[in-house]
């Protein structure tokens, strides 16, 4: 009998849905796809492939592979930070399998709803989900290796699974295919559920993922209408707006807010793993189960942002010769102790002083040198503080970086404490995950306007998303935020998607569809804050494509090997 797995439907303390599946028992199809409960228990297992490692999971880890991030081997993607990944490295491997196996999900739940005896309107959204599901992985995919083979709901993974040897579609058709998703999906789902079923698709979902499809091949025009649609509610009252607090945005806070536009519903808890692994991988060893401080922010993010007035930040001006000197460096930043207590300091009222006249967003999403993060020692919440010295640790109330590297590191994402009892297992941050919000429509309908020479209106648009943090507007005034012409105002948006998304995943893919990518990383070695060589990235021109597994080549011989990879 043709096997599935069941998708269990579990329900938040809250009441909202988790999104989230359990493989623990496998049926006939003969018994299931009967109701109504069932056809959405197999929709939300789709929705719970979002959070496997190799899809979305660990999607911010991408940053690590730009120059906001840096770090190390996290499911393979240090071989594409140091540019030495193959047609066999595993996260080349494993992205393209996983990519698939979620089109095959969604592909199963639009084959065996379709023909249920439920609800039309039932019906009609729970396809739509599934649709608006499988145009992601196709666009994320994509987006990774050009042209992939089309399997839609016709394929039955079950009775077809050593059938599957179709050749490559081209970009152009697998495009077609996913705005011909994202059109149905746009027609049939709802603009917003009961509270209830928080974090199901909606149809302001899928116009921002078709208006960030036609962004991102330059259909200005077309991205244009789908994003208006989303900010200006023209098709349906979504609602949406930015929320008021940019830091706790990304903590529980946050969950709910209006400004999520979709997000990857996590959840934590005795009896509840069913988070994604900030604390894990972007926390230390001063975080809620001692972690590993995979991810953490550059040096040259932290200097990106600016001084509160809006001019651009320089070491020099509080620190004459810093920028060209390791030791002034080391003289305002260094510390020395002995088992904890500190035997020399250098002058951490100014520092703090610098950084608070920054851009707050700085401090909400970075750890920065002296100050302070709740974290979890001895098993109870401690107030840890990033001590740049010698023999750091987080017995001592400091935050210690796995490598010794003297560093940024995250606060974004990261749990306070054990959050109140509401994480109980480090791989398991019950934290919601962004992967499409309102700032991030903005600053994309914003480029969309640039590129159809409406200036004022993307100036507006990104000074919108500047004001929630209370930084000045472009063009305000100041000969420092002055901005003519459709270069400045893109080298603005640049920045600001830098800013405002980091740690959030978008800047490799931003870097890659603007031709950037090789000018940001190539061969650009990355310092700490002291200005000790951290490691050197490597760039290839084939790298903006990734290559088709050798694997799946030998599987399916009508596959193609993308150019340079040959």
């Amino acid at each position: 009998m043709k096997k599935i797995l069941i998708a269990l439907l579990t329900v938040a303390a809250s009441g909202c849905y988790d999104l989230d599946t359990k493989p623990y028992d496998k049926v006939s199809t003969a018994i299931f796809w009967k109701t109504e409960a069932q056809a959405l228990q197999g929709v939300l297992g789709v929705y719970n492939d979002m959070k496997e490692h190799h899809l979305f999971g660990l999607y911010n880890m991408f940053d690590n592979a730009t120059d906001i991030a840096i770090g190390y081997d996290v499911q393979g993607l240090g071989d594409i930070i140091t540019g030495t990944f193959t047609n066999r490295t595993d996260v080349i491997v494993q992205r393209w399998k996983r990519g698939f196996d979620g089109i095959q999900r969604a592909n199963t739940v639009i084959r065996n709803v379709t023909p249920m005896e439920i609800p039309d309107a039932t019906k009609s959204v729970i396809i739509g989900e599934a649709r608006f599901l499988r145009a992601f992985f196709y666009f994320h995919l994509l987006n990774l290796y050009g042209g992939v083979p089309i399997y839609d709901e016709s394929v039955d993974l079950d009775r077809q699974f050593n059938e599957l040897l179709l050749p490559r579609n081209s970009e152009k058709e697998v495009r077609d295919f996913i705005l011909a998703d994202l059109a149905d999906a746009i027609a049939k789902l709802p603009a917003s559920y009961p509270a209830a079923q928080y974090g199901r698709a909606t149809k302001s979902a899928a116009l921002a993922l078709r208006g960030k499809v036609y962004l991102y091949n330059k259909e200005w025009a077309n991205a244009v209408t789908d994003f208006e649609d989303v900010i200006s509610n023209k098709s349906g009252s979504f609602g949406h707006q930015l929320y008021p607090s940019y830091a706790d945005l990304f903590k529980k806070a946050g969950h709910a807010s209006s400004e999520m536009i979709f997000a990857i519903q996590n959840k934590g808890g005795v009896g509840f793993p069913l988070g994604m692994p900030f604390a894990f991988y972007l926390g230390t060893r001063s975080t809620f189960g001692s972690c590993w401080n995979n991810g953490m922010p550059s040096t040259a993010l932290a200097d990106m942002y600016e001084n509160r007035d809006g001019t651009r930040f320089n070491w020099d001006d509080h620190f004459p010769g810093f920028n060209a000197s390791n030791a002034v460096k080391e003289k305002a930043f260094i510390a020395t102790q002995t088992a904890g207590t500190l035997t020399s300091i250098p002058d951490t009222a100014k520092l703090g002083a610098i950084y608070r006249n920054r851009d707050p967003r700085l401090t909400q999403s970075l750890v920065v040198p002296y100050s302070w993060q709740l974290g979890w020692n001895a098993n109870q919440p401690r107030n840890m503080q990033l001590v740049l010295a010698t023999g750091t640790n987080e017995n001592f109330g400091q935050i210690r970086n796995n490598r010794g590297w003297y560093s940024y590191v995250w606060r974004k994402f990261v749990p306070e404490g054990n959050l109140n009892g509401d994480i109980t297992d480090r791989a398991h941050t019950p934290i919601n995950f962004p992967m499409i919000r309102l700032a991030d429509v903005m600053l994309m309908l914003a480029e969309a306007y640039n590129e159809t020479n409406q200036e004022t209106k993307a100036i507006a648009l990104i000074n919108q998303v500047r004001s929630r943090s209370s930084m000045p507007g472009i063009n305000s005034g100041a000969p420092a935020l002055a901005a003519a012409g459709k270069e400045q105002v893109m080298q603005r948006i640049i920045h600001e998607r830098a800013v405002e998304l980091a740690g959030e995943g978008h800047r490799y893919f931003d870097l890659k569809r603007w031709g950037l990518l090789k000018a940001y990383t190539g061969g650009v070695i990355e310092k700490g804050i002291t200005g000790s060589v951290l490691f050197t990235r490597g760039f290839q021109d084939r790298h903006v494509i990734w290559p088709i597994p050798g694997q799946e080549i030998e599987i399916n011989a009508s596959l193609k090997q993308n150019p340079g990879w040959e």
